[in-house]
């Protein structure tokens, strides 16, 4: 069956209208996953991957390379080493994240191999420069012995080596129990933040999503059972921010893929890789429920970040709830359920991982604001105080702009959160005592929301002149239209 033919938007914002008006809601999932598989292919191989390089200064004459090169540079060399410190204000490096992975957890794909990540880490630093005019490095690093075990402490090593040359690290993609590891090691070893986004950053936004959905039920964080479904990285997070702005533990149940996790977990007790998940076995789940059916019913809010779906959490545990429950399935690609069936089961707000349903529930309205102010006060380290004064000034700046059951989240066109989530964040690191650029919080808005300006002007630019050449829209149709077929047939 042939895509009726429609104008084609250039950001595809409006990609339901295009389809068939016979889907049903599963197929249009289905659709809108494949398509922008098949776009993301064609795209990256027609742009050659996402990220460059551009000089900052100018080159007004053959004798400028004299003062940004030798000999000039000498006493650049020499004023940082004399005073590390400097190197913040003498180079990009206050501007710098690394983007640090061994592509052994890839989204939902699984272990990739060092370079599988490129995709990946290279979007995460189109949207630090996007979002909080960062500049930003994919670093893939291949963390296998000679046996091809992967070992944390090779992570460790390398991130140790790198961090003269950056103002902060973002790990990415590491898969478990590596990652508990690499990142607390980290954070206390390193001179500058290291920020693990699938667990902190993951943690912070849905915290914010949670908060607000609270409000339009009329709930407070302190008095709700909560079921966390995956104990993974994101979800021990989770937990631990939740706990950290309120919620009670022994009010959260929480599961892996054995079942519940609860003080008699003797597998956690003996396997010490997995310390945050036992930690949480001795303080939630006091009761040692055991089963679904008992940890759902009643609880008034579930967060899935486990397998993907669309089968994985079951209507039947949904229609156990409390009444107005709150869901968030942000499972990727597919969600674990997913969310005209979670209404349909009794939900009242669903929330995911995905940008084509309401209420996405996306890292990227946190981790580049986050980086932005950490980087501005030139922070030695990111706190889970840091993260959840995130979350709350997430969470208020949506409210401001009114929240609904299908809108309890900004979305990454909400330009104007960026430097205030950056504001919130970096004058937490400054009354903490971390920052050594210690600024006010409005001047840290106005130099985030600066650098987040001048990114669009250039970008805008690149693309009026032609140097940054748009997609063709005919291959978006034709995308569309081998899409449809497919999923007609």
């Amino acid at each position: 069956m042939p895509l009726k033919s429609k104008a084609i938007m250039n950001s595809i914002e409006h990609l339901d209208d295009l389809f068939p008006k016979s889907f049903d809601e599963a197929q249009k999932a289905k659709a809108k996953t494949l398509f922008y598989k098949q776009l993301s292919l064609f795209a990256h191989e027609y742009y050659r991957g996402k990220m460059g390089t551009l000089p900052k200064v100018p080159i007004e004459s053959l004798n400028w390379f004299n003062a940004w090169y030798t000999p000039g540079v000498s006493a650049i060399s020499t004023t940082i080493r004399d005073d590390n410190n400097r190197s913040f204000q003498l180079s990009n490096r206050s501007n710098m994240v690394a983007v640090v992975s061994d592509s052994t957890r890839v989204l939902g794909d699984g272990d990739c191999t060092p370079p599988g990540g490129l995709g990946v880490m290279e979007g995460k630093a189109l949207i630090m420069k996007y979002l909080g005019g960062i500049d930003a490095t994919a670093l893939c690093i291949d963390s296998r012995d000679e046996k091809g075990e992967h070992q944390p402490d090779k992570i460790i090593d390398f991130v140790k080596m790198v961090q003269p040359s950056f103002g902060a690290i973002n790990l990415e993609d590491i898969s478990q129990p590596n990652c508990f590891r690499v990142l607390d090691v980290l954070r206390e070893a390193c001179d500058i933040p290291v920020w693990h986004d699938d667990a902190q950053g993951t943690a912070c936004v849905t915290l914010a999503g949670v908060l607000n959905a609270l409000k339009i039920v009329g709930k407070r964080l302190d008095n709700v059972r909560i079921v966390l479904y995956g104990a993974g990285a994101a979800n021990s997070s989770i937990a631990r921010l939740m706990i950290q702005d309120g919620a009670k533990p022994e009010n959260i149940i929480m599961f892996d893929k054995d079942g519940t996790l609860h003080r008699n977990r003797a597998d956690y007790e003996k396997d010490t890789r997995f310390y945050p998940q036992w930690r949480l076995c001795q303080i939630t789940n006091p009761q040692c429920v055991t089963t679904p059916e008992e940890a759902f019913k009643g609880a008034d809010v579930l967060v899935a970040l486990s397998h993907p779906g669309p089968d994985t959490i079951k209507p039947e545990w949904i229609s156990l709830m409390a009444e107005k429950a709150i869901v968030f399935a942000c499972a990727n690609p597919v969600p674990e359920i997913y969310p005209h069936a979670a209404k349909a089961a009794g939900a009242y707000i669903v929330a995911t991982g995905r940008g084509d349903f309401p209420n996405q529930v996306n890292n990227s309205v946190c981790f580049p604001s986050i980086l932005k102010g950490t980087l501005l006060v030139a922070a030695r380290k990111i706190t889970d105080e840091m993260a959840v004064c995130a979350a709350h000034a997430i969470a208020d700046f949506a409210e401001r702009q009114g929240i609904s059951p299908d809108r309890i989240m900004p979305t990454m066109m909400d330009s104007e959160l960026f430097p205030e989530v950056a504001a919130a964040v970096g004058e937490c690191a400054v009354k903490a005592g971390l920052a050594r650029n210690p600024l006010t919080r409005d001047e840290i808005y106005k130099l985030a929301k600066r650098d987040i300006d001048e990114t669009h002007r250039v970008m805008d630019l690149l693309v009026e002149q032609g140097i940054i050449e748009k997609f063709p829209e005919a291959e978006v149709k034709r995308i569309l239209d081998e899409v449809v077929r497919t999923i007609s047939n």
